[in-house]
């Protein structure tokens, strides 16, 4: 396969070889095959991932606890301790003891597995109960549960949409939305990010078409709102109904965490809202709810929900008591927000490049992949976890670290952080932080 990597290639115009220069080329290099056996990798691919075993060391870290905010990781064969920024524990509860004590009892009570599909045999009365709690939660007729958070976006999608529909998505749409697209066969535009003129002319060029607009909450990589309320506004216009994807905002935005629809006042303007419950939850799995007359309908349609195994009830019953935390306890969700703007304000402070983000989520944008690589091992190394971000799961220009907020953050360990970040990504003359407690 010709490798043709994009805006890196060197100005001479000599085109770089992955042994040469591997930063040069990134995985959407390496997309197809070019032998006769599909279980053999583009040999290419393989060059590539050796030459670059420093940067793959950073993915897949092995956690020796949980995900709390200060956690261990074995790196390079040995215990590490880090301030984790990592996780999606936004509120804390992964790990809290209430949580921990409703998970084992349904453990003794239960079982460990579903040991079923929904449809057939792995519906349980904590199934049932989780249910109609987040129905109610929400202000809806219905709500039916994943046991994953992208199979079940890719299912919500594909189950709803047909050949002869139209998905007009944001181009920053996760990649679960997106091949619910391509499962469903059905046409997809994308428009520009948060951009209203955009996705009018999407809309446009589909009159008399069945639409579905597809957006989200918060952006897992920006780290930024959805502009709910002039999506609304556009979509009402076309007669297109919105699908909000409300992965990292639910439970940790709006004034009783019922997510961004919440945050923006348009909850009953969106018919169908789709979370999942592996972030401010601290769990695993994906939820939908709607119209019971819709659910009825996507519970025999969306195949990852008809064909999967249904949640384990120890994992319910722990989302069961994190909905009753994150709904009886605002401190928390005041907490997280607290610690979000303390950290954003002084990374701006110090002239960290965060993007576009307003939220618990920040990139912390370095550009360039061979120092991204480089300063990643330097951060971790110093006890400090980020995630790197690559393309293409970002632009090129955009690649980053994300560093992601929790409420059990302590204001120690934000600015331990940020010293390290302060003495890691910046010039050594600048000065260390000093903060106040």
């Amino acid at each position: 396969m010709p490798l043709n990597p994009d805006s890196s290639a060197p100005e001479n115009g000599a085109n770089p070889t992955v042994e040469s220069d591997p930063n040069k080329f990134s995985l959407g290099d390496f997309l197809v095959g070019d032998s006769k056996d599909p279980l053999k990798p583009p040999p290419a691919f393989t060059k590539w991932h050796r030459a670059i075993e420093r940067a793959v060391e950073l993915y897949e870290p092995v956690l020796l606890g949980p995900a709390e905010a200060r956690t261990t990781l074995n790196y390079r064969g040995k215990s590490l301790p880090v301030i984790n920024f990592s996780s999606y524990n936004y509120l804390g509860l992964a790990n809290h003891p209430e949580v921990i004590a409703a998970a084992r009892e349904a453990l003794a009570t239960h079982g460990l597995g579903a040991c079923g599909s929904p449809v057939l045999s792995g519906m349980s009365d904590l199934h049932r109960q989780l249910e109609k709690r987040m129905a109610e939660f929400l202000g809806y007729e219905d709500a039916m549960l994943f046991n994953s958070g992208f199979g079940g976006a890719l299912g919500a999608i594909s189950g709803l949409l047909r050949k002869s529909d139209v998905a007009v998505m944001d181009n920053r749409s996760h990649l679960s939305l997106r091949d619910g697209a391509v499962l469903a066969r059905t046409r997809c535009e994308r428009f520009d990010h948060n951009d209203a003129e955009s996705l009018d002319a999407a809309l446009s060029r589909h009159k008399g078409k069945r639409k579905l607009v597809i957006v989200e909450g918060i952006y897992s990589m920006d780290g930024d709102f959805g502009h709910l309320n002039e999506v609304m506004d556009v979509a009402d216009a076309h007669e297109a109904q919105v699908f909000v994807d409300e992965a990292h905002s639910m439970l940790a935005c709006g004034e009783n965490g019922r997510g961004a629809v919440e945050h923006f006042g348009v909850e009953r303007r969106v018919q169908i809202l789709y979370g999942t419950f592996s972030k401010a939850f601290g769990a695993m799995g994906g939820f939908v709810a709607g119209s019971r007359e819709t659910l009825d309908y996507l519970r025999f349609y969306s195949h990852p929900y008809v064909y999967s195994c249904a949640l384990p009830p120890v994992v319910v019953a722990g989302i069961l008591k994190a909905l009753e935390l994150g709904t009886t306890r605002p401190e928390l969700r005041s907490r997280l927000w607290e610690n979000a703007e303390y950290f954003h304000a002084q990374l701006n402070s110090l002239g960290i490049d965060t993007g576009d983000s307003t939220t618990y989520i920040m990139p912390i944008v370095i550009g360039d992949r061979e120092r991204l690589y480089q300063l990643g091992h330097e951060l971790r190394q110093r006890g400090l976890w980020v995630a790197p971000v690559d393309y293409p799961a970002v632009p090129q220009d955009k690649i980053c670290f994300r560093a992601c907020v929790t409420a059990n953050h302590t204001r120690a360990d934000l600015d331990e952080a940020l010293n390290i970040l302060s003495d890691t990504l910046l010039p050594a003359q600048l000065p260390q932080l000093e903060h106040a407690h």
